[in-house]
C-alpha cells in the first residue's frame, strides 16, 4: 500500500496533509525514515511512527478501553464527555464506534471498532454474546434474589420474563451476573426486579474476553487476533 494511503486509512488526515508528514520526514517505517508518499509499503506486521510514536498496521481498528464512570459511549454525548476522547486522534478519524452501550456510571470492558460486521455480530441479539457484570447492591445479597434471576424476571415493557444466564453472590453486597440479551440498563432493571438495587456495574467479560488485569482506567489496548478468535466464536 502506498505511505501516503496507509496513513490516511490509519486517521493522520487528508492525502494531501500525509504527503506533507511525509514529505517532512516525520514518518518512519519499521525503524526508518520513508520520505517517498508513493512508496509501496508491505503490510504484514507493519509497525510505522509518526513523530516517534508507533502505530501497527491494522486493516481494522479493534481495541479494549476499561472504561472509567462519567462518560458516555457515543460520538456525540449530551450530558458527558465521550469515551472516545479518551482515545488517540488518529484512532477517532478512523470512525471508530462503541460495540454497544454501558451507561454514564457504568465502568469496565468496553469494545471499539472501526469494523462494521463485527460491530453488528456482537450486537446482535441473535448471537446471544455472554456479558459479565460484578454488580455492587445496596442491600445484603440472598439466594433468594439468586434464584428469581435465574429463573426469570418480568420487566417493565417486555412481554415475558428474561433469565440471567449467570447468576452467583460473591460478596455481601457483589453479584456477578452474566447476561445474553443487552438490553436498555439491563441489569439495573433485573436487580431491582429482585427487590435489590444497583450501586455500581462494572463490566468484566464480553463472550470469552475478560478485562486485562494490567489496563487501567481510562486506558486502552489493541485486539490480538487470538481476541478477535474469541469474540467472532462468542455464542
Amino acid at each position: 500500500m502506498q505511505l501516503e494511503r496507509l496513513l490516511q486509512k490509519h486517521g493522520f488526515g487528508t492525502r494531501k496533509g500525509c504527503r506533507a508528514l511525509i514529505r517532512n520526514e516525520r514518518v518512519a517505517v519499521n525503524g526508518a525514515i520513508c520520505d517517498d508518499p508513493f512508496a509501496d509499503i508491505p503490510t504484514d506486521n507493519l509497525v510505522f511512527s509518526v513523530d516517534g510514536v508507533d502505530w501497527p498496521y491494522r486493516e481494522f481498528a479493534t481495541i479494549i478501553l476499561n472504561k472509567p464512570a462519567g462518560y458516555e459511549c457515543s460520538r456525540k454525548p449530551q450530558h458527558h464527555p465521550s469515551v472516545l476522547e479518551l482515545l488517540p486522534l488518529p484512532l477517532r478519524e478512523r470512525g471508530v464506534q462503541p460495540i454497544g452501550r454501558l451507561d454514564e456510571d457504568t465502568t469496565g470492558l468496553l469494545l471499539i471498532t472501526d469494523d462494521g460486521q463485527l460491530n453488528h455480530q456482537l450486537s446482535s441479539a441473535k448471537r446471544k454474546v455472554p456479558k459479565v457484570y460484578l454488580a455492587t447492591t445496596k442491600h445484603p445479597l440472598d439466594q433468594g434474589q439468586i434464584a428469581q434471576l435465574l429463573a426469570g424476571v418480568l420487566l417493565n415493557d417486555e412481554p415475558e420474563p428474561i433469565a440471567a444466564a449467570g447468576a452467583e453472590i460473591v460478596g455481601d453486597n457483589l453479584l456477578r451476573l452474566t447476561v445474553t440479551e443487552g438490553k436498555y440498563h439491563q441489569v439495573k432493571r433485573m436487580v431491582a426486579a429482585a427487590g435489590n438495587r444497583v450501586e455500581a456495574l462494572h463490566r468484566e467479560a464480553v463472550g470469552e474476553l475478560t478485562l486485562p488485569g494490567n489496563l487501567q482506567p481510562g486506558e486502552w489496548c489493541w485486539l490480538t487476533p487470538a481476541d478477535l478468535d474469541q469474540l467472532v466464536k462468542a455464542k
